[in-house]
């Protein structure tokens, strides 16, 4: 099958559904404008020598197989259920999801599937008759095609799902007896495109961009001022990413320290800096950590 490659542009898949919102935040951020308009799904970038196209995220991951598509987002659990051979750039962590087995409490016998002939429905068939081949069930698959939780009781047993809070699985009156998978929003390249160099290039250019917001999205800085009596003191409690960044004051007032901090380290961080000597101390958001 011969496919265009579109003068040599990189090809990049944007997916539709609940990614859609996570993944145009995360580009917007990296400084990548995605102009949509309202029926359209082939948007304008500006990023120059890429060609881009909007598509449900199991088509991603076919097309990405197929070589149509260099580049993409889509989520783990469709790569392994089409079992496409795809190169993972790396893992936003946006919309994380596990793919569950899950059935009606009523039928269940100890929190166990019943040992009786059973049906399944799901949207996952590879990924369903997985389970069922390594659980040892006498199963019988049903192909699902959205909605998958209003299956049970009357048309199957059991399901596999997506859940995020199964919420909507309670709400079901569903209980999960197993979790399969782990799954995320993720970047991937074909193959293909990473075998050629000038394709590559700018696919590891993308990559970059994406992963410098996701580390700063971690991180934020943090500024003191302290005296020279107490400096070293700040420094000793304060994480950085390699050493923080010292500068004198006016006057021989001090010193203004400034590091890029684990968010999740701020409130055992701030009172330290503050018992440490530290004053006038400022915390503020960060757009893109490259190192």
């Amino acid at each position: 099958m011969t496919v265009l490659d579109a003068n040599g542009q990189v090809r990049l898949a944007l997916p539709t559904g609940r990614m859609k919102d996570g993944v145009n935040a995360l580009l917007c951020d990296s400084g990548i404008h995605i102009k949509m308009s309202d029926r359209g799904y082939r948007p304008q970038v500006n990023l120059p020598g890429y060609e881009v196209k909007v598509l449900k995220p199991q088509s991603i991951v076919e097309m990405l197989h197929l070589g149509s598509r260099d580049v993409g987002f889509s989520g783990a659990d469709w790569v392994r259920e089409l079992k496409a051979d795809l190169v993972e750039l790396l893992d936003t962590g946006l919309d994380p999801v596990q793919v569950v087995a899950a059935a009606p409490k009523s039928l269940l016998v100890d929190g166990n599937l019943p040992p009786q002939r059973l049906v399944i429905a799901s949207e996952y068939e590879t990924i369903t008759r997985e389970w069922i081949a390594r659980t040892g069930l006498d199963a019988t698959f049903v192909r699902s095609y959205g909605a998958t939780e209003v299956f049970p009781p009357e048309d199957a047993d059991c399901i596999v799902d997506n859940t995020s809070t199964g919420s909507t699985l309670r709400a079901n009156n569903l209980a999960v007896i197993d979790v399969i998978a782990d799954s995320s929003t993720r970047l991937y390249a074909s193959p293909k495109a990473m075998h050629n160099s000038s394709k590559k290039r700018f696919i590891e250019h993308l990559a970059m961009l994406v992963q410098s917001v996701l580390v700063a999205r971690e991180r934020v800085m943090v500024e003191v001022n302290v005296d020279r009596q107490s400096l070293e003191g700040v420094i000793r409690v304060l994480p950085c990413m390699r050493e923080p960044t010292v500068s004198p004051l006016r006057g021989d007032a001090g010193y203004a320290v400034k590091a890029a901090v684990p968010r999740d380290k701020l409130p055992l961080v701030i009172p330290e800096i503050k018992a440490a000597g530290g004053t006038d101390v400022v915390v503020t958001d960060l757009s893109q950590i490259i190192p």
